[in-house]
């Protein structure tokens, strides 16, 4: 599988993702076409830089300063004549929307009613554009992407003086990992938060994949800290193993039973855990205590933080995003002289294969038959082998 990464250390905006995309090798010839065919005055401008000591590509897009506010139906309009793919092109709108809809929030007004300021300019609609062109002409399946760092202290906006993030920006990256960053300027602009919060499927500061071309997007400003950069790393995925992301989710509990630890963590995992488990710590004072943890998806966060809040009454949870590598998994059923007993097959590529037979279904039978149930998992393991020769 074709796969890139959003190396964004430095942050990320339209103009930085547009200028990596052509700099890890995709033409900007066919970029300036599709802008071309918007019919805007403007002329998009590439050129080598420096950043710190490292070489990049910049763009700049040439256009006139003062132009009208828009709202989503003008972007809109701009887009249907525009002769863009039917994929470059829904691209697009899904990432206008996204500002939108997230202009929409922070302002309390409709999609219909929000002004795009300064994402309505020129400028800004050519690398929103030109970025979905770019990113369809990549050919990538799936976009992963490290923590954001956003920067410090406040932007001049069209509203007046603003704090960083963003509020757009900060409505854009809800759900997204933060990463810190001492520097005082915007590293991460509302569009650059859009196009990552719309084509990312995962997480991660480290991709599980094979790099073969890196592009080095520069932002206008030069940092003596740290490079400008947004690197994106262009390759395919390791195919031996499975990656995603989770949320570590964890308190410490000096106050409940046993019992009602053993109720909170059923609860938990009917909420959506992967998994819940508990250890023994020694806390302040030297009071015996329980460290609770679970491992949660991130469609099941809220609900799971719910749920622990409910049951223990813990005045505060920590989390913390992991990375999870897992073997490729499929379920099967191996047929017994008890019936059909379900099961998980597991391998690597080229490597490993292993089975494991249910606990649920093996215990069941257990209770039926008064066997042990460490003869019934042997037992099952034995058909399937006998079964998959």
């Amino acid at each position: 599988m074709k796969v890139a990464h959003f190396d964004c250390f430095s942050g990320i905006s339209g103009d930085m993702t547009l200028a990596a995309l052509i700099s890890a090798g995709v033409d900007d010839a066919a970029i300036r076409a599709g802008l071309d065919s918007l019919g805007l005055p403007l002329k998009l401008k590439v050129e080598p830089t420096q950043r710190g000591s490292f070489a990049a590509l910049s763009v700049h897009v040439e256009a006139e300063d003062d132009q009208p506010h828009r709202y989503l139906r003008d972007i809109e309009a701009i887009l249907d004549r525009g002769r863009l793919t039917a994929g470059q092109k829904r691209l697009a709108q899904r990432i206008f929307r996204r500002l939108a809809e997230a202009e929409g929030k922070v302002h309390g007004t409709s999609l219909e009613e929000v002004h795009f300021h300064e994402v309505g300019a020129l400028d800004s609609i050519a690398d929103i554009v030109g970025s979905a062109i770019g990113l369809e002409l990549l050919g990538v399946e799936r976009f992963t992407a490290r923590s954001v760092p956003t920067g410090q202290g406040t932007v001049k906006a069209a509203h007046g003086l603003m704090p960083i993030p963003a509020p757009a920006t900060a409505e854009l990256l809800k759900g997204i990992p933060l990463a810190f960053s001492s520097i005082k300027s915007e590293l991460t602009t509302p569009t650059g938060a859009a196009i990552l919060a719309t084509v990312v499927s995962e997480w991660t500061d480290s991709p599980l994949m094979v790099i073969e071309h890196i592009g080095y997007g520069a932002g206008q400003k030069d940092f003596p800290q740290q490079a400008n950069l947004l690197r994106l790393f262009v390759g395919s995925t390791v195919p031996q193993m499975e990656t995603d992301g989770l949320w570590v989710v964890e308190t410490n509990l000096d106050h409940l039973s046993a019992e009602v630890i053993g109720y909170a963590q059923e609860r938990i995992t009917k909420a959506g855990a992967v998994d819940v488990f508990t250890q023994p710590i020694q806390m302040k004072k030297q009071r015996p205590g329980v460290l609770l943890s679970a491992l949660v998806p991130m469609d099941a966060l809220a609900a799971v933080e719910q749920v622990i809040f409910e049951e223990t009454g813990t005045l505060g949870l920590r989390r913390h995003f992991v990375q999870r590598h897992t073997m490729q998994r499929q379920s099967v059923t191996v047929d017994t002289r008890f019936g059909s007993v379900a099961g998980k097959l597991s391998w690597l590529e080229g490597g490993l294969r292993q089975f494991s037979p249910e606990y649920e279904d093996c215990a069941r039978i257990a209770r039926e038959t008064g066997l042990p149930l460490r003869s019934i998992l042997e037992e099952v393991k034995k058909a399937y082998e006998q079964g998959s020769r």
